[in-house]
């Protein structure tokens, strides 16, 4: 029988030590939150293990609060009806100018359909190599989950953009009917482009054109995102209009509306932008000078 000062047991103490402090990082297995908290998630990273956290408080907006943007919003919102109803539905990259509510249009169609099941996760694109667990955890849900990145890019050899190749189009294992990936971005092809690469194309004595390898691999990643949604620059009549939408939410007055015009123009101006962004700025601050 092993005394207090046995060195067997001073062994045994640090050895129940160590494997106290290697258990607090090495990665745990990803858990299932209260699903029912909330209708948006966020995953997060915590001391090397995954969590997802509910979103208390969900950006309100809705889709009729988003203008000049009507050929984007019924593309976005027929395929995820089609979502929810269980029929078939693609993955979706949105891309093009800055500000001119990509992001803002899918946190809508989350809210146009919560009661109904749609559920949103968030995944920042460094923590997309979790993807794949993501995927088995909510597999077996009643619900229908939209996996959500935001401002999409990769540089050369991040390992992000494997995983999402993969969960996408490739994988030996099936993604789930119940999760989609919609992702918003300002490149096209999600890669930084370089003009060295157009010498990497050939030209054929019959006039095509093929990409090198190199162009092939930049645009394979986009190309499994099943729906392209481009938004594009607002003209000075079309952020006019936003702007004025977004007075009128602010319960602005028409009078003080027409009277805006010019000020929500040299804003834009000052700003370099005529963006959804920009007009929403420009609309609370107005809002808010004029209410007081």
């Amino acid at each position: 029988m092993p005394t207090p000062s046995d060195p067997l047991l001073h062994l045994i103490a640090r050895a129940e030590a160590l494997l106290t402090r290697l258990e607090a990082v090495l990665p745990h297995p990803l858990t299932a939150p209260d699903w029912a908290a909330a209708i948006a998630f966020r995953y997060r990273k915590r001391g090397g293990a995954g969590l997802i956290e509910p979103v208390r408080h969900v950006a309100p907006i809705r889709l009729a609060a988003l203008v000049e943007v009507e050929p984007q919003k019924e593309r976005l919102l027929r395929n995820t009806r089609q979502f929810v109803d269980g029929y078939g539905a693609n993955n979706v990259l949105l891309t093009g100018a800055r500000g001119t509510g990509k992001s803002s249009l899918i946190k809508a169609c989350l809210n146009e359909f919560a009661d109904r099941g749609l559920r949103l996760i968030e995944v920042d694109k460094t923590d997309l190599v979790d993807l794949p667990d993501i995927v088995d955890l909510v597999a077996e849900r009643p619900e229908r989950f939209i996996v959500f990145c935001d401002d999409l890019s990769f540089d050369e050899g991040e390992p992000g953009y494997k995983a999402l190749k993969s969960i996408l189009d490739g994988s030996v294992s099936q993604s789930s009917d119940n999760v989609l990936i919609y992702a918003t971005s300002n490149r096209r092809h999600l890669l930084p482009e370089y003009m060295k690469e157009n010498l990497s194309y050939k030209h054929l004595d019959n006039g095509e054109v093929h990409p090198g390898e190199v162009v092939e691999e930049k645009i394979s990643l986009s190309e499994r995102f099943g729906l392209w949604v481009s938004f594009y620059p607002f003209s000075q009549d079309e952020y006019l209009a936003i702007v004025a939408q977004w007075l009128r939410s602010f319960s602005v007055p028409e009078t003080a509306i027409v009277a805006a015009r010019q000020e929500s123009l040299v804003w834009a101006l000052e700003r370099g932008s005529r963006s959804g962004r920009v007009a929403f700025q420009f609309a609370k601050d107005y809002s808010g000078r004029h209410h007081a």
